[in-house]
């Protein structure tokens, strides 16, 4: 059974900064694309950033400058680091990952709580 497990999550003050980390297992396949999302309260679900296994990244314009998302395909793990935290990123963030075979599956972790607050 896949598992994408986020960790690295937490409370930090405005200006902050956090590194979130999901490590997937169970899978005999790589992952063309991973990538993060996020949910706060009372919105949908939106894009955050998104890396290729040739390494190629885009950002939600709200991100770019402060977060970097990287990943180590020898460990199965994507990371996000997260600079100059500010309210507005308080969310759940979550993991996402499609398959090499399907770029239609979506394989996603249970989410990790970022907040933001003085």
């Amino acid at each position: 059974q896949v598992q994408l497990v986020e960790s690295g999550g937490g409370q930090v003050q405005p200006g902050g900064s956090l590194r979130l980390s999901c490590a997937a297992s169970g899978n005999r396949f790589s992952f063309s694309v991973m990538g993060w999302y996020r949910q706060a309260p009372g919105k949908e679900r939106e894009f955050v950033a998104v890396i290729t296994s040739s390494d190629s990244t885009t950002y939600v314009d709200s991100v770019k400058g402060r977060f970097t998302i990287s990943r180590d395909n020898a460990k199965n793990t994507v990371y996000l680091q997260m600079n100059s935290l500010q309210p507005e990123d308080t969310a759940v963030y979550y993991c996402n990952g499609k398959p090499v075979w399907s770029s239609s599956i979506d394989f996603w972790g249970q989410g990790t709580q970022v907040t933001v607050s003085s």
